[in-house]
């Protein structure tokens, strides 16, 4: 039986699903946050370090106790419409998001994916198979959509 590997860039954070465990090093993980953010529409931009300190925190504790920055004064202002049923809140898609980025990243690390640029949109897909013989791979696999939380989002 094939089993896969685990994704690991360090040992400052681990999530864990299944028999899955990702290991996170802190700049990583930061970045898989602030991206996962601004793919769900709650970021537009880079974050200042107390920033992602609350970001991070929202991830991996479910909540901003104590704020060390606007945007975690923001998240708990905010917090009746950044939270809800479990597929419905911020903190669940956060971690959906940084855990399914660190799930494709390790496929392509194992051969079982392929990276290509997409002109249309300027950024890059992941393709499936990622046959080396095939120049750009094959086709771009079809990742679920994610909600937007544009309406809420944090803005300096």
């Amino acid at each position: 039986m094939y089993r896969r590997g685990n994704y690991s860039s360090g040992d400052d954070f681990v999530l864990e699903y299944g028999e899955l465990r990702f290991t996170f090093n802190e700049r990583d993980f930061r970045e898989r946050c602030e991206q996962a953010a601004r793919k769900l529409g709650f970021l537009w931009g880079p974050v200042e370090e107390d920033e992602a300190e609350d970001l991070i925190n929202l991830v991996v504790n479910g909540e901003v106790i104590e704020p060390a920055s606007p945007l975690g004064e923001h998240v708990n202002d905010c917090w009746p419409e950044l939270v809800g049923p479990a597929e419905r809140s911020l903190v669940h898609w956060l971690r959906r998001l940084v855990f399914r980025g660190a799930w494709l990243d390790q496929r392509v690390n194992e051969g079982e994916l392929g990276v290509a640029y997409d002109e249309l949109t300027g950024g890059f897909a992941y393709v499936q198979p990622a046959d080396p013989r095939t120049p750009g791979g094959g086709e771009p696999i079809e990742l679920a959509p994610e909600p937007s939380w544009g309406r809420v989002a944090y803005r300096r």
